[in-house]
C-alpha cells in the first residue's frame, strides 16, 4: 500500500470503531449483540480495503475492546462473566484478522495484476520502438521516463575526455564511440556525454540519477524523479536491452551507409577511369597526331593541308577542354564549391551563345521564343553551359532532316526553356538514369563525350534553384524542360 493509504487506514482503524460505538448508543441497547458485532466487522472490512492488513488488525482489536467495554456484561469493565460473550469476542477478533488477510491478499493480487498489465503495455511499447526509424532512441528514452513516472530521463555515454569539434568527433569515433551519435549535446567535465534527453533537468551523469541501467559500450540510461522498487527492475533492464539493440542497429546502419557510399564512389571512379580511358584519349590522340604531322620534316604540306591539320588539332583540343571542364564543374557541384551569381536574365540572351558554341551542327536548330517571355533568375554563364549540353544531347539523337526545336513559356511560378527533339525518346524507367554521370542510354558513339552533359546541366540549374525535367514529345521524341525562377517584377516608374 502507498504510505498515504496506510496512514488513512490507521485513522479509520481508530475512528470507525468509535463511530460504531456512538451509533449503537444513540440507537439503544435493543439493537442486540449480533448486530453490534456485524457493525464492528463492517468497520474492519472498510479499514482493510483502505489501509491494508495492519490497520485492519488495529481496527479489529479496537472494536473488540469497545464491544467488551460498552456492550458486554458487566458494562464499563473489561471482565467477561458469560463464556458465550468470551467466545463472541474471540470470534470477532478472529473474523477481523481473517477478513483483513483476505482483503489484503485481494488488494495485493489486484496490485500485481495492475503492475503486470502496466509491464505488458510498457513491453509492447518497447517492442514497437524499432518502427520509429531514426527517432527510435529519442522515443525509447521518452517512453522510459513515462513508464516509470519519472520527471526526466537521459541516454548518457562515457567519453574518454571532454572534446568538441570535428577533430574531436573523429578521434572519438576512432576510439570506438558510436558513429551515429557524436557528442552533440554537451560533455560534462566528468566525461559524460548526453546523447538524448527528455523532461525537466535531466541527469548529466549516472550519479545524478535516481535509477539507471547500463546499456552497452559505455552507454547508460539514467532516470530522475523517484527511487524505483525492485519489482520494476526487470522492466528497466528490458529498456536497457532494447536501447542496446537500437544502438547496435544504428551502428550497423551507419556502417552499411558508409559501405554503400564507398561502393558508389568505387563505381563512379571505375566509370570515370573507363570514360577517361577512351573519351579523353580520342581527342588527345587526334590533336597529338595533327601536331606531330605538322612538325614532321619528312613531308611537305601544302597550305590547305596545314590548315586542315591545324583545324583538326583545334577542334580536338576544344573538345578535350570541354570534357575536362565538364568533369571539373561536376566535381565542384558535388563539393558545393561552384560559384553561382544569380540575377535577372533573358533566355534569348543565352540561347544564341549556346548555338554559336555548338557551331555547324546547330545551324538548323529552330528557335521560337515568345516576345513577351519574362526574365528569369539565373547565372547567364551557367545557364548557357546547361543549354549547350541539352542542345548537344538533342542534336545527337535528332533524326536527319528533323532538327531540334527550342521554345519557351512562363507562368507565375517560373520561366521555361523547352528543347524538343523527334528522336527515339527515353522510357519512363530510364528518365532518372539519364541524369546520372557517365550514362549514354542508347548512344553507341563513344566519341561524343563522357556522358556528363545532362548530369552537369541538372546540377548547374539546381544550383540556381531551378529544375531540368523530361517530358514526352507528342508524336515521338523527347522534350527537355529547363525551368528557372521568375525574376522579381520591377515597376518602370
Amino acid at each position: 500500500m502507498p504510505r498515504a493509504r496506510r496512514v488513512a487506514g490507521l485513522l479509520l482503524a481508530l475512528a470507525l470503531p468509535a463511530l460504531v460505538t456512538v451509533i449503537v448508543h444513540l440507537v439503544g441497547t435493543s439493537v442486540g449483540l449480533t448486530v453490534e458485532c456485524l457493525l464492528f466487522v463492517a468497520a474492519i472490512v472498510v479499514t482493510a480495503v483502505v489501509g491494508g492488513f495492519w490497520p485492519a488488525i488495529v481496527s479489529a482489536v479496537a472494536g473488540d475492546l469497545l464491544l467488551n467495554y460498552f456492550f458486554i456484561e458487566p458494562i464499563h469493565t473489561f471482565r467477561v462473566e458469560d463464556p458465550n460473550s468470551v467466545a463472541t469476542l474471540v470470534i470477532l477478533l478472529g473474523v477481523g484478522a481473517l477478513v483483513s488477510a483476505v482483503v489484503n491478499r485481494a488488494a495485493t493480487m489486484t496490485a500485481e495484476a495492475d503492475r503486470a498489465a502496466r509491464e505488458s503495455r510498457t513491453l509492447s511499447l518497447l517492442a514497437s520502438s524499432t518502427v520509429h526509424g531514426s527517432d527510435a532512441l529519442p522515443y525509447l528514452v521518452e517512453q522510459a521516463r513515462a513508464a516509470f513516472g519519472m520527471t526526466s530521463a537521459a541516454l548518457l555515454h562515457r567519453s574518454a575526455a571532454p572534446r568538441t569539434g570535428p577533430a574531436a568527433e573523429a578521434t572519438g569515433r576512432a576510439a570506438g564511440e558510436h558513429p551515429a551519435y557524436p557528442p552533440s549535446l554537451g560533455t560534462r567535465p566528468s566525461g559524460w556525454v548526453t546523447v538524448h534527453a527528455t523532461g525537466v533537468e535531466p541527469p548529466g551523469t549516472p550519479g545524478e540519477a535516481d535509477a539507471q541501467v547500463g546499456v552497452a559500450d559505455g552507454y547508460v540510461l539514467a532516470l530522475s524523479g523517484r527511487r524505483l522498487p525492485g519489482s520494476d527492475r526487470a522492466v528497466l533492464d528490458a529498456f536497457g536491452a532494447q536501447t542496446a539493440a537500437l544502438l547496435e542497429r544504428d551502428r550497423l546502419s551507419e556502417q552499411a551507409a558508409v559501405a554503400a557510399r564507398l561502393e558508389a564512389t568505387e563505381r563512379l571512379r571505375d566509370a570515370l577511369l573507363a570514360a577517361v580511358g577512351h573519351d579523353l584519349r580520342t581527342p588527345l590522340a587526334a590533336a597529338t597526331a595533327a601536331v606531330s604531322s605538322l612538325r614532321s620534316t619528312d613531308v611537305t604540306w601544302s597550305a590547305e593541308e596545314r590548315g586542315e591539320l591545324l583545324e583538326t588539332a583545334d577542334v580536338s583540343l576544344h573538345r578535350l577542354g570541354r570534357l575536362v571542364a565538364d568533369v571539373l564543374d561536376l566535381s565542384r557541384l558535388r563539393a558545393g564549391a561552384l560559384s553561382v551569381t544569380v540575377g535577372p536574365m533573358w533566355l534569348d540572351d543565352v540561347v544564341s551563345p549556346a548555338l554559336d558554341e555548338l557551331g555547324e551542327p546547330a545551324r538548323d536548330v529552330r528557335v521560337d521564343l515568345p516576345d513577351d517571355l519574362p526574365p528569369a533568375l539565373g547565372d547567364p554563364a551557367l545557364v548557357t553551359r546547361a543549354v549547350v549540353n541539352i542542345l548537344a544531347n538533342a542534336l545527337r539523337f535528332a533524326p536527319a532532316g528533323r532538327p531540334p526545336f527550342v521554345t519557351g513559356r512562363a507562368d507565375d511560378d517560373g520561366v521555361e526553356l523547352r528543347v524538343v527533339d523527334a528522336g527515339p525518346g527515353v522510357s519512363a524507367a530510364d528518365r532518372d538514369r539519364v541524369f546520372l554521370p557517365f550514362q549514354r542510354l542508347g548512344d553507341t558513339d563513344n566519341t561524343t563525350g563522357l556522358g556528363l552533359g545532362l548530369a552537369l546541366s541538372r546540377g548547374l540549374v539546381e544550383a540556381m534553384a531551378g529544375t531540368v525535367t523530361i517530358e514526352e514529345t507528342p508524336g515521338g521524341g523527347l522534350t527537355m524542360v529547363l525551368r528557372l525562377p521568375p525574376a522579381p517584377f520591377e515597376d518602370p516608374s
